[in-house]
């Protein structure tokens, strides 16, 4: 259904440019009348299916990581990375974190976005002591507020994680364990 005029450009002869009808909208498809948010929620449904990774980083969240605390993110490819949360960056699919640690004594930040297929968890490893009053801390970047290193932080709640799994198992050994002659032993 083109619509063409015949009128001619004044020094040409060919006819002016085809205007076309306007598609049919689809907002009538879309509740609350905003695309965007509701692409929004329904990506964030296809990521995040059990929802855990919108109560970690909810606003109205008792329970949810602020600015300050120390988290552990790993990824796919099994690298992990620590660091002290310096910001959140709330934008619905696209919510991303700023962690900060020093590796070899070289500060080093690195954005993390919480939906991606490539960030396989987050884990929660140390509290700030005390409410930051500040959303953002890029003065932790500056060295009379620099936490420096959490790999020991990260160690201590790792060993504890550990010794909380082993001690679940019973006293003493665990099913299965070799002894010293190098048969196995039953309990």
């Amino acid at each position: 259904m083109a619509i063409s005029t015949t009128k001619k450009y004044p020094a040409s002869f060919v006819p002016l440019i085809k205007v076309h009808k306007a598609p049919p909208s689809t907002l009538h498809l879309v509740p609350n009348k905003d695309a965007v948010a509701h692409l929004d929620r329904v990506q964030i449904a296809k990521l995040d299916p059990t929802g855990a990774r919108t109560a970690l980083f909810s606003q109205s969240s008792p329970d949810a990581i602020k600015a300050g605390d120390v988290l552990v993110v790993r990824q796919r490819n099994s690298d992990s990375f620590a660091g002290v949360c310096l910001s959140i960056r709330r934008r619905g699919v696209d919510t991303a974190i700023l962690l900060r640690n020093q590796l070899t004594r070289v500060g080093v930040e690195m954005w993390f976005k919480i939906y991606s297929p490539n960030v396989e968890g987050i884990e929660l490893v140390q509290r700030r002591a005390k409410r930051a009053r500040r959303a953002r801390l890029y003065y932790m970047r500056k060295p009379k507020h620099d936490m420096g290193s959490v790999q020991n932080i990260v160690r201590e709640h790792s060993r504890q994680n550990s010794a909380l799994s082993t001690s679940d198992l019973g006293r003493g050994s665990r099913p299965g364990k070799r002894t010293k002659t190098g048969s196995k032993k039953t309990m």
